[in-house]
């Protein structure tokens, strides 16, 4: 086995990986107990956020992932409207406060996709940051 020293820009991404893990595990813990469905979209970011700093320090190219952050972002809108369905057929009462949280939800959403887009694309600023951003902005908005 040949040993391949990591130079300092690469040590200091590994530390930011391992700080946002942390911060993610704050995050899903939240999430947990304000809505279950939240977890697996959480994980399957961060798991896209490690394997791209993965693929940096191995292969030596700078990876984005840009659409799989769109499409997971995508899915939290989905999951969260057909919650709020479910809701809406048990409660039959609260239809219209209901419908009006998911028309917040999914213009908030599109506008953070929108904003990270233009972020990543006119800075370059990691994703990682980005995406913890988001998270935490998708969960005040839902929770609120």
């Amino acid at each position: 086995m040949s040993y391949v020293p990591l130079s300092g820009e690469a040590i200091i991404k590994v530390q930011i990986v391992i700080v946002v893990v942390v911060v993610v595990v704050v995050v899903v813990a939240a999430a947990v107990v304000a809505v279950e469905v939240e977890v697996v979209v959480v994980v399957v970011v961060v798991v896209v956020e490690v394997l791209e700093v993965i693929i940096e320090l191995v292969v030596g190219l700078v990876v984005k992932v840009i659409v799989v952050i769109v499409v997971v972002n995508v899915v939290v809108v989905v999951v969260k409207v057909i919650v709020v369905v479910v809701i809406i057929v048990v409660e039959g009462v609260v239809v219209v406060v209901v419908v009006v949280v998911v028309v917040v939800v999914v213009v908030v959403v599109v506008v953070i996709v929108v904003v990270v887009v233009v972020v990543v694309v006119t800075v370059e600023v990691h994703l990682v940051v980005v995406v913890v951003v988001v998270v935490i902005l998708l969960l005040l908005v839902y929770n609120n």
